[in-house]
C-alpha cells in the first residue's frame, strides 16, 4: 500500500512539473518538418492533434520569440530555429568525435560517411561527410531515414529486444520506396538478426535505386551501442560483395577509433 501511495505521489509531482505549453510548442516545430513547408493553423492542428486555438497561441509565441514568421494565413520557421538543432550538435560529445573520423573515412574510401542515432522509428543523422565523388542524395545532419529499411536503422534496431522490434514494426507504416524495399515484418526481423550475427547491415537499393549502404555499430569503451556508422556507394561502382570486402575493413578501423575516444 505504501509503495502504491509513493508511486501515486511521484506521478502527481511529475504531472505538476510537466509544462504542457512547452510540449505543444515543440510539437508545432516538429510539424514544420513533417509538412516540409509553411503551415496554416488548420494544417498544424491536423498534424499535432491540438486545437486551432492552442496552435495559434503556440505559433504566435514562436513568432514573438523569433523562431517563426507569419505571412498572411501561413507560418514558417525563421532562421533562428536553426539554433535548436545546432545546440544538440554543439553540445553532444559524439558529434564532436564523429566528424573528423567520418571525414577521414570518407577520404580513404571516397564515399559518403554518416553517423546516426535512433529516434523512435527513424535513424537520424547527427554527423555526415560527403566525398565529392559520392551520390548527392540531399541528406545532411538532421535527415531521417526509416529504421526498418536503412542500414543504419537496422544496426540500431539490432540492440533492442527482438520482441520490442517486432512490436514496433507491426504498428508502423512500412512503405516501399523502391521495388527492392523490404517491408515484410518477418524478413525485416531476419535482417536485424543478421546484424547481430555478422556485425554489420546492408541496404541494397531499398531507399534509392542505384544506392547501396553498409553500416556498423559504434560502441563506447563500455561496449554500449551509441550510434551506427554507414558508408553509401553507387551500385555502378561496387557490387554487394565489393561493398563488404572493400569498405567494411575501413569501417572496422573507424569503429576502433571511436571506441578509444568515447
Amino acid at each position: 500500500m505504501a509503495a502504491v501511495l509513493g508511486a501515486t505521489l511521484e506521478e502527481k509531482k511529475e504531472e505538476k512539473e510537466y509544462v504542457m505549453g512547452l510540449e505543444k510548442g515543440l510539437a508545432i516545430i516538429e510539424a514544420f518538418g513533417i509538412s516540409k513547408g509553411p503551415l496554416t493553423l488548420t494544417h498544424a492542428a491536423e498534424i499535432t492533434g491540438h486545437t486551432k486555438a492552442a496552435v495559434r497561441r503556440s505559433l504566435l509565441t514562436l513568432c514573438k520569440l523569433g523562431y517563426a514568421q507569419q505571412d498572411g494565413r501561413h507560418f514558417r520557421l525563421a532562421p533562428r530555429s536553426l539554433r535548436l538543432g545546432h545546440a544538440y550538435v554543439a553540445s553532444d560529445p559524439l558529434t564532436k568525435v564523429a566528424q573528423p573520423i567520418l571525414e577521414m573515412t570518407s577520404e580513404l574510401t571516397r564515399e559518403s560517411a554518416s553517423m546516426a542515432v535512433l529516434d523512435s522509428q527513424d535513424a537520424v543523422f547527427v554527423a555526415r561527410s560527403t566525398h565529392r565523388r559520392s551520390l548527392s542524395s540531399g541528406l545532411g545532419v538532421g535527415a531521417r531515414l526509416p529504421a526498418y529499411c536503412s542500414a543504419t536503422g537496422r544496426v540500431l534496431l539490432s540492440e533492442l529486444p527482438p520482441a520490442d522490434v517486432e512490436f514496433m514494426l507491426n504498428r508502423m507504416a512500412r512503405p516501399a520506396f523502391t521495388p527492392h524495399t523490404c517491408t515484410d515484418v518477418r524478413e525485416i526481423m531476419k535482417q536485424v538478426a543478421l546484424v547481430r550475427a555478422n556485425g554489420y547491415a546492408l541496404s541494397d537499393q531499398e531507399l534509392e535505386i542505384g544506392l547501396r549502404s553498409i553500416a556498423v555499430p559504434i560502441r563506447n569503451g563500455r561496449g554500449e551501442l551509441i550510434a551506427a556508422m554507414s558508408l553509401s556507394v553507387a551500385t555502378s561502382r561496387m557490387t554487394r560483395e565489393q561493398v563488404v570486402e572493400e569498405l567494411l575493413p575501413e569501417m572496422e578501423t573507424a569503429r576502433r577509433n571511436f571506441a578509444s575516444l568515447l
